[in-house]
């Protein structure tokens, strides 16, 4: 859609953001917004890392149940998260709804137990969201049956979800923030960095150097190759995109659908009828090993999706893996770490909630530079590795 010029010469910025996919065009956007200058860099061109093979659910519900919170963390920050990823859904639509050119749809999103041993643990779960407020409803087997085809004990349904393409929306920020002044930069691979005395000083691949005041790293699962203690795992993903359907779509028009079983299979349609499919995640780190597992995934997510859906049959148009991080928790890290000291901040937006998690972390960096505190600020923070 665009492609941004390589760092040729020196310079200076109030912050260099590290990475031009979605969640450091989130990032730039809010911090151009509010008078930041802003730097963004990227050793790709800008939305090509895992940016364009993300699926794009957009959920509040994380992938680590709130009662599964509640229980690491107490019931008051489990809370806390799955608010926050709920208000995220919602502010992204706003902030879509004023660019051009970004498929956004509002949706629902439909979680069903997909294993009989999963039954009283997603009717535990409905039940604690609805005890505390959260819009939803818990369908029995009968319901789901009816509106979905599905046959599950039960099932959450939650009014709050939505569907975008992270490419369009990447592009369409960072063009914002060019035309707020900022700078963003494809093919400058950033080499050194170095925190000084209110300054950090950072030097690309090509010796170009970059004063500024702040750095952030928002390179996906890469910026874990800058800090010494593991705080994720590299996992891989994979998913297809069907070929127009013709029958069979009606209950999935506007409905995201995912499953209890771990890994999960998940799917959604797209404005063209086609269906996104995903899932089957394993411990592959190893891009080669991974890529060619995508034939055999494919076929064996099809497979699943059409025992769910008999009356849908799907053509694979397009099959893809990619890398992600996720992290023991299902939580993010947005902020400082203490191997770098307070200039230098990441934003690790890990797990199935990337995305959301990006849009909570723009405003809790954005607080943060500003000297305020976001109220997710701990939580997301790497001070929970400590309790």
């Amino acid at each position: 859609m665009q492609s941004y010029p390589a760092l040729h010469e020196n310079a200076e910025c109030d912050v260099l953001v590290i990475g031009a996919g979605i969640t450091g065009a989130l990032i730039a956007d809010a911090l151009s917004g509010a008078g930041i200058r802003v730097c963004v860099i990227d050793r790709r061109e800008a939305g090509w890392g895992s940016t364009s093979a993300s699926t794009a659910l957009l959920q509040y519900e994380i992938d680590t149940e709130m009662q599964d919170l509640a229980e690491r963390f107490g019931i008051e920050d489990a809370v806390l998260a799955y608010r926050a990823c709920e208000k995220a859904v919602l502010k992204l639509g706003k902030i879509v709804g004023k660019l051009r050119g970004v498929e956004f749809r509002r949706m629902r999103s439909l979680y069903f137990a997909s294993r009989p041993r999963d039954e009283q643990r997603v009717r535990d779960e409905g039940r604690l969201r609805l005890q505390h407020g959260f819009d939803l409803e818990i369908l029995e087997s009968s319901g789901v049956r009816k509106q979905f085809g599905i046959d599950a004990p039960v099932a959450l349904l939650t009014s709050v979800a939505a569907e975008t393409d992270p490419y369009q929306l990447a592009h369409a920020l960072l063009s914002r923030v060019h035309r707020r002044g900022g700078s963003i930069h494809g093919r400058s691979e950033l080499a050194t960095f170095e925190p000084k005395r209110g300054t950090v000083h950072a030097r690309t691949a090509d010796g170009q150097r970059i004063r500024c005041q702040h750095l952030i790293f928002a390179s996906g699962y890469e910026s874990q190759l800058h800090l010494d203690q593991r705080v994720a795992r590299n996992r891989s993903s994979y998913a297809f995109v069907s070929e127009p359907v013709t029958e069979g779509l009606d209950c999935l028009r506007k409905t995201l659908v995912w499953e209890s079983a771990r890994p999960y299979m998940y799917l959604r349609t797209t404005h063209d009828d086609r269906v996104i499919v995903g899932g089957l995640d394993d411990n592959i780190d190893i891009a080669i090993k991974r890529d060619a597992s995508v034939g055999k995934k494919s076929a064996d997510l099809a497979e699943r999706v059409g025992s769910l859906f008999p009356k849908m049959p799907l053509r694979p148009a397009f099959s893809w893996a990619g890398t992600f991080a996720e992290t023991e928790d299902g939580l993010p890290f947005f902020g400082p770490h203490p191997q770098h000291g307070a200039r230098v901040h990441f934003a690790m937006a890990y797990g199935g909630n990337g995305i959301t998690y990006s849009v909570i972390g723009a405003d809790i960096l954005l607080d943060s530079l500003q000297g305020r505190k976001h109220p997710c600020a701990d939580l997301f923070s790497f001070r929970r590795l400590a309790r």
